[in-house]
């Protein structure tokens, strides 16, 4: 059998507070009510039960003196319950309430010559007052409810909303805007009182703070090192040039260029890391900008475009997109590589063994690769991907192969020619 599942609001803070007050407050009022029920009631009763019984002492006394019974007062009468009139019979008085012609009705009987003596006393008032006093504590206790859980709401809104609030600024950092802050004002002053909210809020922006100067830190170290490197590295690929050609030459070579490139990789990482990226958009006919790239990287790649599409985004930052998208499938793939333009969608499938596990379920890392290279190519296009607004994601494609799908923003109809 299917479980049943509830609706998501169910599971929200809100609704569980609320449910809560009203099963307290319910359970409160029914207690109280059962409580002030039971006690009226016992007391109206023995009151009833009095005056039933004193008038069967009057009763009793005018039959033994022969005179005619007072009104509402019947020997034998048709009336009377049964389990009274057994008990009078049997030499004992009681009482019993009762209906008596449509209205509610305290009877006391007693033994009169091995007969039942009855009296009547009008229950109606008293039946009538617990009626009303029972609807008074039904009112009284769905307004107290009410006006509970409207204060209750009130109250746990403002932390659901304070807790809404921090966990927007959570997702906010974990998209990596690590300016973001909870910024309570409860946490603002030392002196005053924090409640657990706060102290979260504050617990998060100090771990905020604390992220963010580490890693301005880490993209500072990474900068200036890989700007140190460029001044020597350009003196030794000029030294380079130098030397006699040969083997070893080439090797040396072929080494300085790697490092040169290494370094450029990584200031282009930093300058990404610090967000001060600035995009300089036009509009571009996506099929063509891919051949471009394809010519460019020299590679032998086939473009097959399925749907073309004008875009708005920054040519530059797209082709080194493509162009590392490009050049990993070529070097960690196997031909063919096939790149596919339908709409703002562009897919680059190699049919080699595939992206790693780690790359399709958490992407790219730095210096972490499935082959030779330092693992920043890929990181490289996700990040000038973020720049321009853009999606890319790797998969596995059918049949085996690696798929990269770049998911391009602003998507304009081509113009027929």
């Amino acid at each position: 059998m299917r479980p049943v599942r509830l609706p998501a609001w169910t599971a929200t803070l809100t609704w569980k507070s609320a449910c809560f007050i009203v099963v307290m407050c319910c359970s409160l009022a029914a207690v109280l009510g059962a409580l002030v029920h039971v006690e009226v009631t016992r007391q109206t009763v023995a009151t009833a039960r009095e005056k039933a019984l004193a008038k069967l002492l009057e009763v009793s006394r005018a039959y033994e003196a022969g005179e005619p019974l007072p009104r509402g007062s019947w020997l034998d009468p048709v009336g009377l319950p049964p389990e009274l009139r057994t008990l009078a019979v049997s030499g004992r008085r009681g009482t019993l309430v009762a209906d008596h012609r449509g209205r509610p009705t305290m009877w006391a009987a007693g033994p009169a010559d091995g007969r039942a003596l009855a009296t009547t006393v009008d229950y109606g008032q008293s039946a009538r007052t617990i009626s009303g006093l029972d609807n008074a504590i039904i009112g009284s206790s769905l307004l107290a409810i009410g006006g509970t859980l409207l204060v209750g709401a009130f109250a746990v809104t403002r932390v659901t909303r304070r807790l809404h609030l921090t966990a927007a600024v959570a997702r906010r950092i974990t998209q990596g805007d690590l300016d973001a802050r909870v910024d309570d004002p409860r946490t603002r002053t030392p002196s005053r009182h924090q409640d657990e909210v706060a102290t979260v809020a504050a617990a998060l922006d100090t771990m905020a703070g604390s992220l963010q100067s580490k890693l301005e830190s880490e993209r500072r170290f990474t900068a200036d090192v890989a700007h140190e490197l460029r001044t020597p590295l350009t003196g030794l690929q000029a030294a380079s040039e130098l030397l006699p050609e040969g083997r070893p030459t080439e090797l040396v070579r072929e080494r300085v260029r790697t490092m040169r490139q290494l370094t450029e990789d990584l200031l282009e990482i930093s300058r990404l890391d610090s967000g001060s990226e600035v995009v300089e958009s036009d509009l571009h006919q996506l099929g063509r900008l891919v051949r471009r790239v394809v010519r460019a990287s020299g590679t032998d790649s086939e473009v097959v475009v399925v749907r073309d599409a004008h875009v708005e985004t920054d040519r530059r930052r797209l082709e080194r997109v493509l162009g590392n998208l490009v050049a990993n499938a070529h070097k960690h793939g196997r031909p063919p590589v096939v790149l596919t333009v339908d709409g703002p969608v562009v897919t680059v499938r190699d049919h080699g063994d595939g992206f790693p596990e780690y790359l399709t379920a958490h992407g790219p890392q730095r210096f972490r690769s499935g082959g030779k290279g330092h693992g920043l190519g890929l990181t490289i296009a996700v990040g000038q991907a973020g720049v321009i607004g853009a999606r890319l994601e790797f998969r596995v494609a059918e049949g085996g192969g690696g798929l990269a799908v770049l998911t391009l923003p602003h998507d304009v109809p081509a113009q027929a020619p």
